[in-house]
């Protein structure tokens, strides 16, 4: 299995994007997904900007993807989706039907984002005939589910998995940050670069609930798989994603690659990965349980 790096879901300053991609380019991930897939406000970095970075990494000798925005407004977005399908040097990730139908006009193969909803073989194999190479499971699909998607996958089709990370739920045109600044969306003064890994919502009772990301809704969980790479590789799974955080990334990737390569046990990073998330750990939906539950501990525990 390959690792992949998604693309960095929050707000965060030029220098910061900048600098993290430099540690990146050392980092064991052998993919890396690149541009603003949340809201076109944010533009710290111009597609010129993405593309520079992505030669940067490309260098370095890693597959550079770039993605596209999950949720289309307005024509200022089409002229950035066009000018990304059309950067005529890397794949290009797609996030809405929009971008397929573009890329498949074009003839230029791409990769399936996690917002396109493929929920079963008939879908998958219309991406295929459309030019898709890769899907990205959507976050909510179980394991059990996905064996059978991989049973009825298209030739030459490659499956990813978001494995870890704060899992997108939901867009909207609303700005949730903007909202709870009693900002409107136009004047947002660009709140959600306060919260470089979300804003965590609580229930009633205190418990995290969900993260507020701008237009997105994420959990405030972290997915995390890293205890069923054993299970991936048994159901065929091709890409395993980690989603970028503002603190500890590479430690992160570096875990994962360890895990995969069998030299570090499962537990131990799970155990060594603790102090490295920003909020509890949840697998549920791999599962087939309700997201927020975490069953690889419970398991582990139980057989001890």
């Amino acid at each position: 299995m390959k690792l992949a790096l998604g693309p960095i879901l929050y707000y965060w300053e030029r220098d910061t994007v900048f600098n993290f991609y430099a540690g990146i380019a050392a980092s064991p991930v052998d993919i890396v997904y690149l541009g603003e897939t949340v809201c076109s406000r944010r533009h710290t970095l111009r597609t010129e900007d993405w593309l520079e970075v992505a030669d940067k990494l490309a260098a370095a000798g890693k597959e550079v993807v770039l993605s596209s925005q999950a949720l289309i407004e307005s024509e200022s977005d089409l002229k950035t989706l066009r000018r990304i399908a059309g950067n005529g040097k890397f794949m290009v990730e797609a996030n809405d039907m929009g971008a397929v139908h573009l890329l498949s006009a074009a003839k230029l193969p791409f990769v399936a984002g996690p917002h396109i909803n493929t929920y079963n073989p008939q879908t998958l194999q219309l991406l295929a005939e459309l030019g898709a190479r890769r899907w990205v499971m959507p976050v909510e699909m179980s394991r059990e589910a996905l064996s059978h998607m991989q049973a009825a996958r298209p030739e030459g089709m490659e499956t990813e998995v978001f494995a870890y990370g704060r899992l997108p739920l939901a867009f909207s045109a609303r700005c949730f940050t903007a909202r709870h600044h009693n900002l409107p969306k136009d004047d947002c003064q660009f709140r959600c670069m306060d919260y470089v890994n979300g804003l965590t919502l609580n229930t009633r009772e205190g418990q995290p609930f969900l993260a507020l990301n701008g237009t997105q809704t994420q959990s405030a969980s972290i997915y995390n798989l890293i205890g069923e790479l054993d299970a991936m590789r048994e159901t065929g799974v091709d890409v395993v994603r980690v989603s970028p955080q503002a603190f500890f990334t590479a430690k992160i990737l570096k875990l994962f690659r360890e895990v995969m390569d069998n030299r570090l046990p499962a537990q131990t990073a799970i155990q060594q990965m603790a102090k490295l998330m920003p909020d509890r750990a949840c697998d549920g939906y791999w599962h087939g349980r309700p997201g927020i539950e975490q069953s690889y501990l419970a398991a582990a525990e139980d057989a001890a």
